[in-house]
């Protein structure tokens, strides 16, 4: 079966789609990602095996006009239905790229089968009016009725699906990375000079507001027997180099790339990872970082997101922060959590392999098994 993967980004830092082609390539699909070209990536490349085509739109450089945006989605669809309409599968991710699956099977291929991948919930993402939640929910509503299978990334997305939309509950595949044994590592503390009884407290990722970095920051401040290492890239950088250098045990770490990262992690003792709820996409999450420090061996403290309070309870492998506006209170938590956090590694370590896209792929490819089942439209 010849797949087409959907997806309005450039197709360079995107994990998922690209865990999920190589799973299903390793399967046996004929696999194609259809993406957006843009300057300093290649319109044809292979990445890690996987073909990617980046359509290079005529009207790329024009206006960002919310109706000539509109006219670059039409083209981006039109060159999509002219290149890949007979392709078997469309494998649509997020809503942006749904039409593009649902135009094809409704006009010009009526046996082909779309698998909805909803990367969020889409709905309801952070800087969406209401009048945008409310486009996007209609929207969702008419298309996902032609998805032949819908796929979601934490469990309240799909119970949320399930009612919204009355549909079949969606499959739950996780933003979990490969399973592989991380050996611990020190680069933290030998980059950093970091003392060697220093509890080294982790944050990576994204650097942007509402994700409680600058907020974690205030609470270890110049406090003994704790570091905190901020790593990444984003509109916060310079804010934490920064704090950084005013700072006796705040340190700043570059960005670095996915095949290192894992060295990295398990280089500190616990992760961080308290964003705060500012949408209920972000209230449902379970980002990537979430399995990352979970897989390089170390427990997490999570704060405002129920969905990752409620998956780090049930599967103990960490700490909840409550108020990470309370400085003083939420000090002491840490001083409690840094004398505690060594009895969840053993458990942490058990869980490590059932939470890797190793187990999650499974779910994936049984998913694209069944679509043969499916009544074409």
């Amino acid at each position: 079966m010849r797949v087409a993967s959907i997806v309005l980004n450039n197709f360079k830092n995107d994990s998922r789609v690209l865990k999920t082609n190589i799973s299903l390539q390793n399967a046996g699909y004929d696999v194609q990602v259809v993406a957006l070209w843009e300057d300093g990536v290649e319109e044809f490349e292979t990445v890690q095996n996987i073909p990617v085509h980046r359509m290079k739109l005529v009207s790329k450089n024009w206006s960002k006009n919310k109706l000539v945006q509109l006219i670059k989605y039409f083209e981006f669809l039109y060159r999509s239905v002219k290149e890949y309409r007979n392709n078997d599968v469309f494998h649509c991710n997020d809503l942006n790229a749904l039409p593009v699956g649902v135009v094809i099977k409704l006009f010009f291929n009526k046996k082909a089968k779309i698998v909805y991948d909803a990367h969020e919930h889409e709905s309801y993402r952070a800087g969406y009016s209401e009048k945008m939640q409310k486009i996007s929910r209609w929207l969702e509503s008419k298309l996902i009725k032609y998805a032949d299978k819908v796929i979601t990334v934490s469990y309240s997305i799909a119970d949320d699906y399930e009612k919204m939309y009355n549909i079949p509950k969606p499959a739950l595949v996780l933003n979990a990375p490969f399973y592989k044994k991380v050996e611990k590592k020190n680069i933290f503390r030998e980059k950093f000079n970091i003392p060697k009884d220093d509890i080294i407290f982790l944050y990576q990722g994204g650097l942007g507001k509402h994700r409680g970095i600058l907020e974690f920051a205030n609470i270890v401040k110049n406090k003994k027997s704790m570091s905190y290492v901020v790593m990444g890239y984003g509109e916060l950088e310079e804010k934490i180099q920064e704090l950084a250098k005013n700072s006796q045990n705040i340190y700043f770490h570059k960005a670095v790339s996915p095949d290192i990262l894992l060295n990295y992690t398990s280089s500190a003792d616990i992760g961080v990872c308290i964003e705060e709820p500012i949408c209920k996409s972000w209230d449902y999450a379970l980002p990537n970082k979430l399995f990352e420090y979970m897989l390089s061996g170390i427990p997490v403290i999570v704060g405002g997101l129920s969905e990752m309070i409620n998956f780090v309870q049930k599967q103990d492998i960490g700490f909840i922060l409550k108020n990470i506006y309370n400085t003083e209170s939420s000090y002491k938590e840490l001083e409690k959590i840094s004398k505690e956090y060594q009895n969840k590694l053993v458990n942490i370590e058990k869980k490590a392999h059932l939470f890797s896209w190793q187990v999650q792929e499974k779910v994936l490819i049984s998913l694209y098994k069944d679509l043969d089942n499916v009544k074409s439209f």
